[in-house]
């Protein structure tokens, strides 16, 4: 069986290839820019130039032909509307085209299902990415959110300083280098309420010190990570301790942060809980993800016929937690 993934939630368009639940090929293609941050609609235009190229250059590197693709898998949600379109319309012509099944796969468990490669069982993952910074955990025949952000995601957060003191889209990368050569730490507010984060009011105090010019952009890129990373940690272990999980995986763009990676990897051998995280290239937007997930909900009989393929559209606003896992155990991860 060979199933196909594509990615086009945000400022990446990603395609990637599974044959028999292992990857042939991951291959993507990212907007950026040198100043200010992601514009959607010039990022769906990205998509557009380069989809084409993105595919066959899969294909190539899969060593098939796309008459050999069995399933057709898409993230359907949640992202950036004009994005998701680029996506979904370039399905449904390769569908109508090769009269291959479409499989509807949430980006966010996508995320989640792909970390089954590091061997994790039963994980509590922290999901930290532009938009969404979630604490999930399967439980009765759902992906259930035990902490989540009240305002923003973390990535766009770190973006949306990143672009007002000039740096461009992304920001995280940028922002973990001059963090690692900050020297002193500046207090900023701490927001962690409850089981949930708050962001916005951290970022507009990192404004105030920035626009003051009494602080260098190392130390306050030292102080941002510090802070808004142990308010990560902290909701992160306390979902583990409400959920008696005793596997913390992460997933999404930020996770590729080294810090972030230590403090959780501290805060598990401390709980004698075990720390996972995938490799770069399944941590960040990528098609394999929507492959390989795509391929496990087909088994189960989650998938749109070629007949049906008008009757599927995106769904930007998707939650994790409003997705029915019929493809896994009740009683299982």
């Amino acid at each position: 069986m060979i199933t196909l993934g594509i990615e086009s939630t945000a400022h990446t368009f990603g395609v990637g290839v599974v044959k028999n639940g292992k990857i042939i090929s991951n291959v993507k293609n990212s907007y950026i820019t040198e100043k200010g941050g992601i514009i959607p609609i010039e990022a769906a235009n990205h998509h557009r130039n380069v989809k084409e190229e993105v595919y066959y250059k899969a294909l190539n590197e899969a060593k098939i032909s796309e008459k050999e693709i069995d399933i057709i898998s898409i993230s359907q949600g949640p992202g950036l509307a004009p994005c998701l379109l680029v996506g979904m319309n370039f399905v449904k012509d390769l569908s109508k085209k090769l009269k291959k099944p479409v499989v509807p796969v949430n980006h966010c468990i996508a995320h989640l299902e792909i970390g089954r490669l590091t061997g994790s069982k039963d994980p509590l993952m922290l999901y930290v990415s532009g938009a969404n910074t979630q604490v999930i955990a399967y439980a009765s025949g759902k992906f259930r959110i035990f902490g989540e952000t009240l305002d923003m995601g973390v990535g766009n957060f770190i973006d949306s300083f990143a672009r007002y003191v000039g740096i461009g889209f992304p920001g995280g990368p940028k922002i973990e280098e001059l963090a690692k050569k900050g020297k002193s730490y500046i207090e900023l507010p701490y927001s962690v309420k409850g089981m949930d984060i708050s962001l916005s009011g951290i970022l507009t105090n990192l404004k105030q010190k920035f626009d003051s010019k009494n602080y260098k952009i190392e130390d306050l890129s030292f102080s941002l990570q510090e802070t808004v990373f142990s308010m990560l940690v902290e909701i992160s272990e306390r979902s583990l301790a409400h959920t008696g999980k005793k596997e913390l995986l992460l997933a999404g763009g930020v996770a590729c942060n080294s810090r972030l990676q230590e403090m959780c990897k501290k805060m598990c051998e401390e709980r004698n809980a075990k720390f996972f995280c995938p490799e770069k290239q399944f941590l960040v937007d990528n098609g394999a993800m929507i492959a390989f997930t795509g391929e496990i909900m087909f088994k189960a009989g989650i998938y749109y016929p070629p007949s049906k393929i008008n009757d599927l559209d995106i769904k930007p606003r998707q939650r994790t937690d409003d997705v029915e896992v019929k493809w896994r155990k009740r009683n299982l991860f």
